[in-house]
């Protein structure tokens, strides 16, 4: 095992990060194990095969965007955003050996621990499990687990896609440790046998890809028509570095009536104005909106103008005397 640090080490930036830091709604640590042999994928580089353009871990990475401290168990390598870099003493020790040196480097009262190959894992599937965690599990108990996990189809435990209260996860893994003479080579069902674990259902999000036909899966579910937009949106925003949540909605609706209602050039076009004008305008979702609402405003009047104009009202059969002289 590696030798353990306390609390209050420095995050990425070299700044302290004391416990209890206020993080998101549920202060909450991640760690993240990544340094799997894939033997299923032929010893393939798993977290970074790629799914709908990104790379699986760069896929989980975002669904713990709001963590205090993100700490990956891996050799480090290029990620989407900022983490801590940990590793199990020797390489490849197993998951418990990779959970103790994570864990190591958190301060969170609440620990998600996540396996770096879940495509579908979202930020609200995370707090869900934070949520119930936090409640007591279950609606209407009293008891405080020790942590909350996603079962996948089939029912079967899924311990890597879970949260859990980080005093428990440290008094286990002390106590397993003892007893065995160290972490290397234990199975993570010694950890799970001991604790006290809520179970909530999560067949998507808990979807793990061990093979290259889970792969294939994968990115052909990404693919689907109710799935694409949103997937395509999400990859270009961590492409660009873009944290930003705006109504796709609105867009979609103002690249149709610009397309219509202008010419088909105009969409893309139009979208792209709308997007330097919000950057202008300080960024942020209301820019965008705004922005949005007054180029819509534009394209529907620039429509209305190639509608035909009004016919004149037909001639009336009575003579019109508006002007005409008495008689004499």
């Amino acid at each position: 095992m590696t030798a353990y640090e306390p609390p209050g080490a420095p995050d990425p930036s070299g700044r302290p990060v004391p416990p209890g830091t206020p993080g998101a709604d549920a202060p909450y640590d991640a760690v993240v194990l990544a340094g799997g042999a894939a033997r299923r994928l032929g010893g393939a580089d798993k977290p970074g095969v790629r799914v709908g353009g990104r790379a699986l871990l760069d896929r989980v990475l975002a669904a713990c965007a709001d963590a205090v401290t993100t700490v990956v168990v891996a050799e480090p390598r290029a990620t989407a955003r900022p983490v801590r870099w940990a590793r199990e003493d020797p390489p490849g020790g197993g998951p418990l050996a990779a959970l103790d040196a994570g864990l190591r480097q958190t301060t969170a009262e609440y620990v998600v621990v996540l396996s770096a190959d879940l495509p579908f894992l979202d930020e609200e599937t995370v707090r869900r499990l934070l949520t119930a965690l936090q409640e007591g599990g279950t609606p209407g108990s009293a008891a405080k687990p020790d942590g909350v996990l996603l079962t996948d189809p089939d029912g079967r435990d899924q311990p890597l896609v879970a949260a859990y209260r980080a005093a428990a996860l440290r008094r286990e893994l002390a106590v397993l440790a003892a007893g065995h003479g160290g972490l290397t080579g234990l199975p993570l069902r010694r950890l799970t046998a001991v604790l006290d674990l809520t179970r909530i259902s999560g067949p998507v999000a808990s979807f793990d890809c061990d093979t290259w036909d889970d792969i294939a899966a994968a990115r052909a579910r990404i693919r689907e028509h109710g799935n694409v937009l949103d997937e395509w949106i999400s990859a270009v925003k961590d492409e660009l570095g873009i944290d930003l949540d705006v109504d796709t909605g609105v867009l979609l609706d103002l690249a149709r009536d610009a397309a219509h209602g202008v010419a088909r050039p105009a969409a893309p076009l139009t979208t792209f104005l709308v997007g330097y004008a919000a950057a202008r305008a300080g960024g942020g979702p209301e820019a965008v909106a705004e922005a949005a609402r007054k180029a819509a405003a534009l394209a529907l009047r620039w429509a209305d103008e190639d509608a035909p104009d009004p016919k004149p009202d037909a001639p009336s059969a009575e003579p019109d005397t508006t002007d005409a002289k008495p008689d004499a």
